[in-house]
């Protein structure tokens, strides 16, 4: 169920692009985002600070968008939530006593504190990197191109990036035990 409430405003976004403009689209997010919160806290009564913040961000840059009429403020929005994940996870690295990553895995993986700073750091390498990834395709391609990029690209990329530290991090995961 959540993976599918993490995607639906996405895909509402997408969707409404395609039959009418960045600025329908604009005011789909808007609203799927804030239906995608209410019903995270009918679900599970808590919503995460990230999903507050990202709704935070769409409300923003989304109501700046449709109110200039300008639809640069709601393509920096991947980039500025981007880098947000990007800095936290960064500065998680310095302070405190676990990382992010650490504090996210660590219940289902047993790595050396090392291999959790590395992790992490990759992490944080990775959300800044899309966000200036973002830049340089809202800045030199189209809008259709950007709104394909933020559709598949970057869930593209995550997927890729997931699938490489699985490869990593296979060999720390315990070989199972045989039964006699």
């Amino acid at each position: 169920m959540k993976p599918l409430l993490e995607f639906f405003p996405i895909v509402l976004f997408f969707v409404a692009y395609k039959l009418y403009d960045i600025y329908v689209a604009t005011g789909v997010v808007i609203a799927a985002t804030i239906v995608q919160v209410c019903i995270y806290w009918l679900l599970y009564r808590k919503v995460e600070t990230m999903q507050w913040i990202t709704l935070g961000l769409i409300l923003v840059m989304g109501g700046a968008t449709l109110y200039l009429q300008d639809e640069q403020f709601i393509k920096w929005k991947l980039t500025i939530i981007e880098w947000l994940f990007g800095g936290a996870f960064l500065v998680s690295q310095f302070v405190g006593n676990k990382t992010f990553i650490e504090r996210m895995m660590g219940a289902n993986l047993e790595l050396p504190a090392r291999i959790w700073k590395r992790l992490n750091l990759s992490w944080s390498l990775f959300f800044i990197g899309v966000g200036f990834l973002n830049l340089y395709v809202m800045h030199h391609y189209s809008t259709d191109d950007w709104v394909s990029f933020k559709t598949f690209g970057v869930p593209g990329l995550m997927v890729l990036f997931i699938a490489v530290q699985m490869v990593f991090l296979y060999k720390y995961v315990p070989a199972p035990e045989a039964k006699e």
